[in-house]
């Protein structure tokens, strides 16, 4: 399954709200810094769905807020 994720990096918590059907906004405490970020997105949303964390690939958006990860 693929979903659009907007990524907002630097929150106070972590967390994940889905916005609408295939849509994601997922807050992160990570620092867009040498993919802090990234990584911590894919292990977040492997806890969420649970899912390894290999079975999520960024396909765009690796340096963009808004991303398509497909699960």
């Amino acid at each position: 399954m693929k979903y659009v994720v907007t990524v907002k990096p630097g929150s106070s918590r972590e967390r994940i709200i889905q916005t609408a059907p295939g849509e994601l906004t997922v807050y992160l405490r990570a620092k867009p810094h040498d993919g802090e970020a990234n990584e911590a997105l894919i292990r977040l949303l492997a806890k969420k769905f649970d899912i390894s964390k290999t079975s999520i690939t960024i396909h765009r958006g690796l340096r963009s807020r808004t991303k398509i990860v497909e699960l």
